[in-house]
């Protein structure tokens, strides 16, 4: 989530190559116009992409029209039918508009990356022991996540590629998420 940046995004496409891993990428509209080659080499790189709003809104905290509006101001630019509310958090009111046009995508294991409280280290054993098969992983591809993300993530695609996991971008039909 929140990327792309110049910064960060690159390596971790690099990184997933190394396990021949896919991801999904919540993208903000803003960082896409602000780095448009990172966000084309993350294309090119077959890597899913989802919305993530354009100026990663709170929709708790924003009326339900701007919210849309921002939301499909990113549309514009990273054209998917995945979104990620920022957060987490997103009202029911809004899930019931926004359903019929996206597929709206939490996840199960948080690393919690962007928590300067928290070393690499525990990021990765949040998500080493939260993790099963089909889970959804969120990391963040932002500055505010690098310090923690470079341990963490090049720890989890190792530890459960050993194990012999693989690691898939999100696949979707018309009637549900794969």
């Amino acid at each position: 989530d929140d990327g792309p940046i110049p910064e960060v995004t690159p390596w971790v496409i690099e990184t997933l190559s190394k396990y021949n891993a896919k991801a999904t990428f919540f993208c903000i509209g803003e960082n896409v116009v602000k780095h448009p080659q990172v966000f084309d080499q993350l294309k090119s790189s077959g890597h899913q992409i989802g919305n993530h709003t354009y100026h990663h809104l709170n929709g708790w905290k924003v009326t339900n029209n701007d919210y849309y509006k921002d939301i499909e101001e990113c549309n514009k630019l990273v054209d998917s039918p995945l979104f990620r509310p920022p957060y987490g958090k997103i009202k029911p009111s809004q899930i019931r508009h926004l359903k019929n046009k996206y597929k709206l995508v939490m996840w199960d294991v948080l690393s919690r990356d962007y928590d300067r409280a928290r070393t690499g280290e525990q990021c990765m054993n949040t998500v080493k022991q939260e993790s099963e098969a089909g889970s959804i992983i969120v990391f963040h591809d932002s500055l505010k996540a690098q310090e923690r993300l470079r341990i963490a993530l090049p720890g989890i695609l190792k530890h459960f590629s050993e194990q012999g996991f693989e690691f898939a971008r999100l696949e979707f039909d018309d009637q549900r998420l794969k």
